[in-house]
């Protein structure tokens, strides 16, 4: 079963916890959800506007 999420955010949320910060993910490509892997820097250069598909490997299609 696939499902489309959309998510605009590009980059991670930062929580503290006891004093350190935690990164949570916000563009939902992270493959260490709920946590940040850094994968979000690939979002940079995505137009406004714009629906994008990314498959399993990371790899983006411009949808809409």
């Amino acid at each position: 079963m696939a499902r489309i999420v959309e998510k605009a955010d590009k980059g991670p949320l930062e929580v503290k916890v006891g004093g350190e910060s935690r990164w949570i993910c916000m563009c939902g490509l992270s493959k260490n959800q709920p946590f940040c892997d850094g994968v979000h820097k690939q979002t940079a250069d995505e137009k406004a506007g714009k629906l994008y598909k990314y498959d399993k490997d990371g790899k983006r299609t411009e949808v809409g």
